[in-house]
């Protein structure tokens, strides 16, 4: 049911949106004529052109070289933190699940934070580590924890009340036994639900800290940063900004889509 919703209507539209500006970043080299360190001579905040699809900043780089490797970067960090997260947080969920005690511990520790915003979280952390590509894996990696520990383990007692789950424990099958051939199969759809909607957020955490800087650092491309710089410069070239935010925009609205398809399949079904 789920992976046919995403062939037709908002699926199929979000996996279109998302795979054409995927692609686009993963074909960089190939569609950028300008390597997006290289300062050009005599290109300083030009406009739209033939040459220069999106203008230059005001450094004199070409912005939609630039665009197409911030993509690459942005995506980079959102398809490594967010698993890694989803990870941490489902096993964490499961331990939960089954142990009063690791029930309790981990139910405090989300809490604990939950109760920091995510840019504070990120703000605190770059204080500390330095901003970087490394600070922001580890803000979403932490946020995204609580999410699936506490999605994962309120699926999983629920589905353990079911009869046939209380069948098999009658006849003697073990507890991680019961989880990973029936619960398990159970959890895994609302999990593909919370994927795909934090992958949308992930985007948006990537490109707002490195808007406010703390996150990938100048001069490597980033969607946030290339935001941040056009502030100052929208008056020599309107289209500074123009790209990255269609990027950002059609990433985030792409990732929900896909969200909105399986979740509507998960109440269907």
């Amino acid at each position: 049911m789920s992976v046919s919703v995403l062939r037709r209507g908002q699926g199929l539209a979000g996996i279109v949106l998302v795979g054409v500006i995927a692609l686009a970043g993963l074909t960089a080299g190939l569609l950028a004529k300008y390597d997006p360190l290289v300062q050009i001579p005599n290109a300083n905040l030009l406009g739209p052109s033939a040459e220069h699809w999106l203008g230059t900043d005001n450094v004199n780089r070409d912005l939609f070289s630039r665009v197409l490797n911030g993509i690459r970067v942005n995506l980079l960090i959102a398809f490594v933190a967010v698993p890694i997260g989803a990870l941490l947080g489902s096993l964490a969920g499961l331990l939960a699940s089954v142990n009063t005690i690791a029930d309790v511990l981990t139910q405090r520790l989300f809490d604990l934070i939950l109760a920091f915003p995510a840019l504070i979280f990120a703000i605190a952390l770059a204080a500390i580590t330095g901003p970087g590509a490394h600070a922001l894996v580890i803000v979403i990696i932490a946020a995204e924890i609580p999410i699936f520990g506490r999605q994962i383990r309120t699926a999983v007692l629920a589905v353990r009340e079911q009869p046939f789950v209380e069948a098999s424990e009658v006849i003697g099958a073990g507890t991680w036994w019961t989880l990973r051939k029936h619960v398990l199969p159970h959890v895994l759809e609302p999990l593909s639900v919370q994927l795909a909607l934090s992958l949308s957020i992930a985007v948006f955490v990537e490109a707002a800290m490195s808007f406010i800087g703390i996150g990938v650092r100048p001069p490597e491309p980033s969607l946030g940063s290339i935001i941040a710089e056009s502030t100052a410069n929208l008056d020599a070239n309107p289209a500074f900004a123009v790209g990255p935010l269609l990027v950002v925009s059609g990433l985030t609205l792409g990732f929900l889509l896909i969200a909105q398809a399986l979740g509507r399949a998960r109440r269907i079904g």
